[in-house]
This record gives C-alpha cells, sequence and structure tokens, in this order.
C-alpha cells in the first residue's frame, strides 16, 4: 500500500489515569474499548504543558512551549513553526481539521489545508495573564468553582452543540474523501476531529448521566489535603475556592457529569471508526486518540489541570493502524512525541522533523526498542507566579519552580503523590541527577523573563486593538454552497455517479 491514510481523534481535558490500559473497566466505553485492543497503548504518556493552548501547540509542533512561545491560553503561535499538518502536507497529504485547537493568532491554519469548523475559543490576546499582578483574579475568564457547583444535566450545551457539529463535519468530510479511495493518483489525508468535551463545565445529556447513576467511583481517592503545596494554593486562589462551598453531592455530580461525557465522546468516536469501516478505509488507516491535557476531579481538593500531579498531566494516547502492533506501553512519553511519530508512520524521514521537534518518535517503542529519554514539561500561565518545570522519568517525577520548594515523587510507591521526597537526605543523589538535568535544559531566569516579556506585549496590543474598529482573528469557515449538492454548471448523470461510494453496487 502507499502512504497510510491518519486520523487523529483528540479530545480534551481527559485524565490519564482513568485510561491505565484503554478506558477503565467502569467506564462506559464500548467503542474506546474497541478501539484500544486494537492499539500500541502508552499508559504513562503527558501533556506538555496542563492547558488548553500551550499544550495544542506544543501537540502540533512537538516543541515545548519555551520553544513555541505559546506560554498560555492567549500567546500568538506564529505561522513561521513547522507543525504536524505543515510536515505531512510537505508529503504530499490533505490536511484538514475539524474542531477546537485554540490557536491564537490571525494564523488560524497552521498547516491544515482546511478547517471544517470555527474554534470554540477566542483567537485574540484576551486571556493573557499577568505576572506583573500576582494573585490578581481576572473574573471575566479565570476558572472557578461555579463548574462544580453547577453540575448536572442539560440536553444541549455550548459545548454539545460544538461537538455535535465537530463530529457530523467530521463524518461528512469522510465521506467525502472515500470517494476518491479508488483513485490511483488521490492524495493520503490527514483528517484531525478535536472535540472539547469532557471540559468543564460538568454538564451532560440524560442518557450518558443514568449510565453512572450506581457509579463506584463518584468520589476521589484523595480529599482536599490539610496542608497544600504553593502552587495548589495558587490554584485554589485562582479559582475562587475559597467563596464556594464544595459539598460531597457537588463533587459526585461533577465526576458523574465528567464520566458521562466520556460516554458521549465515545458515541462520537464509534461514529468514526464506522464510516470507516462502511468506507472501506478503516485497514488503511492509522488511527491516534489523545488528549491535550488531564483535569484533577477534586483529587486533593483541585480541580481543572495547572498543574503536574497525574489526574492534569497525565493523558491518553493509543495508537492503532497498518503497521503498529497492539500492546501496552508503560515507559513514560509525551505528547510531543506525536508530531515525530505522525511522521514516521507516514513514511516521512524523521532526520527530516528531527530540527523541528523536542519529541522522540514513538515507533521505536512499538516496534520493541525501549526508549530512555526523560519527559520534560513546562508551566507558566494563570496560577503561577514563575515560570514552572517537570521531568518524568523511570518511577519519579520531578517538579521546579523558582518560587517554591521542589517536589520529588517515587510514582510506583506513592503514586498519589502524597509524599515529596525532595527534603530526604536517603534522595540527595536523586534530587542533584535532576537538578542537572533540569539546568541543562533551562535557564529559568530566561524564561521567567521571555514570559513577562510576552505578557507586557500582548496587553498593550490587546488594549490597543479593542478600542476603535475591531476586525476579529477566529477562524469563519467558507462554504462553496455553489459548488455542492446539483447546479446548473454541473452534468447530473456525471455528478450522481461521482458522489456515490462504492460505486455500481
Amino acid at each position: 500500500m502507499g502512504k497510510p491514510n491518519i486520523l487523529i481523534i483528540m479530545v480534551d481535558q481527559l485524565n490519564g489515569t482513568f485510561f491505565p490500559d484503554g478506558p477503565a473497566e467502569f467506564l462506559h466505553a464500548p467503542h474506546m474499548k474497541a478501539l484500544a485492543a486494537r492499539s500500541a497503548r502508552f499508559r504513562n504518556n503527558y501533556t506538555s504543558s496542563p492547558l488548553c493552548a500551550p499544550a495544542r501547540a506544543s501537540f502540533m509542533a512537538g516543541q515545548l512551549p519555551s520553544r513555541t512561545r505559546v506560554y498560555d491560553n492567549a500567546a500568538e503561535y506564529v505561522s513561521s513553526i513547522p507543525t504536524f499538518a505543515h510536515h505531512l502536507r510537505r508529503a504530499g497529504y490533505y490536511t484538514a481539521l475539524s474542531g477546537k485547537m485554540h490557536f491564537v493568532g490571525p494564523d488560524q491554519l497552521h498547516g491544515f489545508e482546511e478547517r471544517l469548523t470555527t474554534d470554540i475559543y477566542p483567537a485574540d490576546f484576551g486571556w493573557t495573564p499577568d505576572y506583573r499582578k500576582p494573585g490578581e483574579r481576572i473574573d471575566w475568564w479565570y476558572h472557578n468553582m461555579g463548574s462544580v457547583t453547577g453540575a448536572g444535566v442539560a440536553e444541549i450545551t455550548n459545548q454539545m452543540e460544538y461537538d455535535d457539529e465537530v463530529a457530523f463535519l467530521a463524518n461528512q468530510k469522510l465521506y467525502q474523501l472515500s470517494r476518491e479511495n479508488d483513485d490511483k493518483e488521490r492524495r493520503p489525508w490527514c483528517v484531525t476531529v478535536s472535540f472539547t468535551h469532557p471540559h468543564d463545565p460538568y454538564v451532560a445529556r440524560r442518557k450518558y448521566w443514568d449510565l453512572y447513576n450506581d457509579c463506584p467511583h463518584l468520589m476521589p481517592e484523595v480529599g482536599m489535603l490539610e496542608k497544600q503545596d504553593p502552587h495548589s494554593e495558587r490554584i485554589l486562589k485562582s479559582c475562587d475556592y475559597a467563596s464556594f462551598d464544595i459539598t460531597d453531592e457537588n463533587v459526585k455530580r461533577s465526576r458523574q457529569a465528567y464520566f458521562a461525557n466520556i460516554s458521549y465522546l465515545d458515541d462520537k468516536v464509534g461514529e468514526l471508526v464506522d464510516t470507516l469501516t462502511r468506507t472501506r478505509m478503516l485497514d488503511d488507516t492509522l488511527i491516534f486518540f489523545c488528549s491535550d491535557h488531564g483535569d484533577m476531579l477534586g483529587e486533593r481538593g483541585l480541580w481543572f489541570k495547572m498543574n503536574f500531579f497525574e489526574g492534569s498531566a497525565r493523558v491518553p494516547l493509543m495508537v492503532a493502524g497498518p503497521g503498529v502492533t497492539a500492546g501496552l506501553h508503560t515507559t513514560p512519553t509525551s505528547n510531543l512525541d506525536v508530531t515525530p511519530t505522525l511522521c514516521d508512520l507516514a513514511g516521512i524521514d524523521i532526520e527530516e522533523i528531527k530540527p523541528w521537534t523536542d519529541g522522540i518518535s514513538l515507533k521505536g517503542m512499538i516496534d520493541g526498542i525501549p526508549r530512555t529519554e526523560p519527559v520534560l514539561m513546562e508551566y507558566a500561565a494563570e496560577a503561577s507566579y514563575a515560570p514552572l518545570v517537570g521531568i518524568r522519568e523511570g518511577k519519579w517525577k520531578y517538579v521546579h519552580c523558582e518560587l517554591d520548594p521542589e517536589q520529588l515523587y517515587d510514582l510506583e510507591a506513592d503514586p498519589k503523590e502524597l509524599t515529596n521526597l525532595a527534603g530526604d537526605p536517603a534522595y540527595a543523589d536523586v534530587i542533584s541527577g535532576f537538578r542537572a538535568k533540569r539546568d541543562a535544559r533551562w535557564n529559568m531566569a530566561e524564561f521567567d523573563s521571555a514570559v513577562r516579556e510576552s505578557q507586557a506585549r500582548r496587553w498593550v496590543v490587546y488594549e490597543a486593538l479593542r478600542n476603535g474598529a475591531y476586525f476579529p482573528w477566529d477562524h469563519q469557515p467558507l462554504q462553496k454552497a455553489s459548488e455542492r449538492y446539483m447546479r446548473n454548471h454541473m452534468n447530473l448523470d456525471n455528478l450522481e455517479e461521482s458522489k456515490r461510494y462504492p460505486r455500481g453496487e
């Protein structure tokens, strides 16, 4: 066969601890479980940054935020950064996006030939945090605990409306592409379908909600801690936790809605795989299932993301399709690895990709070659007062911020990350090793300075652009209605035959 087609299914804020080897047993997710059974599954896969825009920019390019300069949800993603869409398109692929990617700035394509939907989030600089004002809450866009106290059932929401459209247009595009199956000159395709669930607010349709009425996992395993680390304290303050009375019932309803929305997404995954199957494209298509970051879901008293604990930073990754051996991999990996892996599996010379990525192709792991490189993470957005960096290597996780005591966790002995070993003399050599790796990779003073300069620039530009005439950067999908269905410049017989697939059956 020629180059494989590629379907990337991306979801938003899906906690990777619920995917120990595909979806956890208690999740009602038959389609994801079926996909997992034929996938390479990466149990300990991590985001590059636990926030939407930085994570997605890094995912697209395989570069850390300190390299993309997408530090937060309002930092511009510049057009000159090569993404997997650029690499694949350069190699002859058709590339399309249906759904969210949270690009900020006037370039809303970043290598995609076509976007089928607009984005769900704004493309301007309005969500810029400000390190010059530590502790300031920007009420109109910062997370607050209203998502938890307001959890419940609804048949339509802003996000459901969006994801229903994302799925519909993606399936429509797959049908369109199937009509070219028999064309020997056709281009291989990469379609990215990016949903916004199960991201808060925690609201779900009744038919999915009821699946979890007797779920035994509606309370976190670790409740609110008596003493939080300094960054967790900052997160609680940024989410205005003290202004809300969070009850056990609020927590249960929030988690029930979250699980329900995983089942909602499972139906979307099933639709996409079914379309591939019925149009005879499944056997020639690589499928990547992934998420941008996780959600703490009340563990340790924390919600949403913005930290390097497992619930926030660990995310599912499954890869299925031609040339991919199914099986579980436990060595830590990163979303940074997706871009080089996509390119490697698509037959692109990996040496061409290496200068443009901080990730490692996972094809070697899939083929049985051990991975030895550590996994790196960064965070420099709301709730932080200075950048944080993290390293996951072997059983260890190390976290550093210039403002805080170091953190070191043994995830084999302490998977809930309750015992910080950084101050224990017995682990002095381990800490020393991670400090050396940190200093080799990051100049923390320069990182902090770059973030502050970026924020200050954007505050000036945003305030200026909101005065007078306003031209939005948000993507406006164009439909060439005069080229669809039946029009008088088309031959009816030719049209009906060309739009049918399979033909002559």
